[in-house]
């Protein structure tokens, strides 16, 4: 397959095809099977520097003009965008021409940033300045109750990222230990814990 593509930030064993690209972009929606933003999905192909960001928003475009990709409705204030039957037919086509690391890689990504976007709708998070640092709002949503809303302090910026950045990766299991500790209930303060120990492990 040639070479057509600008390689700047492409890691080894990147792609550097057009065809390939939209390949990729179609079969992430084959088997993601759910409506993803172009952005997520440019995301979830730069993180591990599978392809270059200039080309894969030319491909993304390129497929939503040729019929391959429909714009299905709005999240997050982006178009999000489904798979047509012509996109289908590419992604079940072709997709053996793509290398299984990349296939993963992009599908593992995808996974976790439409899970991180789910998470930053239902459960908020806000940084407030004030003049002797930062507070950090945290709200634990139920649907349409509020299970769990709380303040913390944090005297720099960095300090308040990090707090926004961990609360919304265990939401329930800071649900679950307030809760155990508020009903001395310690089976599920360790239930939370050993979820978190356990995330924590799986990314080391």
């Amino acid at each position: 397959m040639a070479f057509d593509t600008f390689d700047e930030g492409i890691a080894p064993g990147g792609l550097r095809s057009k065809n390939e690209i939209k390949i990729l972009i179609c079969y992430l929606f084959d088997t993601v099977k759910d409506d993803m933003s172009q952005s997520l999905v440019i995301e979830a192909i730069r993180a591990d520097e599978l392809a270059n960001f200039f080309e894969i928003a030319v491909a993304f475009e390129e497929l939503v003009r040729d019929g391959n990709l429909k714009a299905t409705g709005t999240a997050d204030n982006e178009t999000i965008y489904s798979l047509t039957p012509n996109g289908k037919v590419i992604a079940n086509q072709l997709e053996t021409t793509l290398a299984h690391m990349v296939k993963q890689k992009s599908y593992n990504c995808a996974l976790r940033l439409l899970g991180e976007r789910k998470v930053a709708r239902e459960n908020k998070v806000s940084i407030i300045k004030h003049d002797n640092g930062y507070e950090v709002k945290c709200v634990v949503s139920g649907g349409e109750m509020t299970l769990l809303e709380f303040s913390l302090y944090a005297p720099v910026f960095e300090q308040a990222e990090i707090i926004k950045r961990n609360f919304l990766s265990y939401p329930q299991a800071v649900y679950k230990t307030m809760l155990g500790l508020m009903t001395r209930d310690i089976e599920h303060v360790g239930e939370a814990l050993e979820d978190v120990y356990g995330s924590l492990r799986e990314g080391e």
